[in-house]
């Protein structure tokens, strides 16, 4: 079983950083990448981009689902994926990167507190999901707790 890369590792991940060799780190410098493409795309020319994104929350989910243990019946169901989740952290990565490019202090600060509840969340849902707290919803056909 390999565990969910820690948040520093996802950060670094989201901002370029060679990852360790973990699909997860992989998966979030795409579509850390991905999004800053968004960014700068023209309006109504992000179908593909959103396309390749959903492959790769849909490929994080599925690592989740067959590397970490089954949670039990009863554990909290977590409302997001943890796809959904390195996705929205990748979005806040770039979106506090474009910032510190280019806004005013007030919104530097916005994005980087955003980003770090965010990061910090994550590290709370990986935790419980490692101790078996807490359970995902499920993916197609893909059952998430144990027996």
């Amino acid at each position: 079983m390999h565990p969910l890369p820690a948040k520093q590792l996802l950060l670094q991940a989201c901002r370029g950083l060679p990852p360790a060799d973990h699909p997860v780190l992989r998966c979030a410098g795409l579509l850390a990448d991905l999004h800053e493409r968004r960014l700068s795309a023209a309006a109504g020319a992000t179908g593909h981009i959103d396309h390749h994104r959903a492959q790769l929350v849909h490929d994080i989910d599925t690592w989740v689902a067959m590397e970490l243990p089954k949670a039990p019946r009863d554990a909290h169901l977590h409302t997001e994926t943890v796809g959904t989740v390195v996705d929205r952290l990748a979005q806040f990565s770039a979106l506090a990167y474009l910032t510190l490019v280019a806004a005013q202090d007030d919104a530097v600060h916005d994005a980087a507190q955003r980003l770090t509840e965010l990061a910090i969340a994550y590290e709370h849902l990986a935790g419980d999901l490692a101790a078996g707290r807490r359970r995902l919803p499920n993916l197609t056909g893909t059952q998430q707790y144990e027996d």
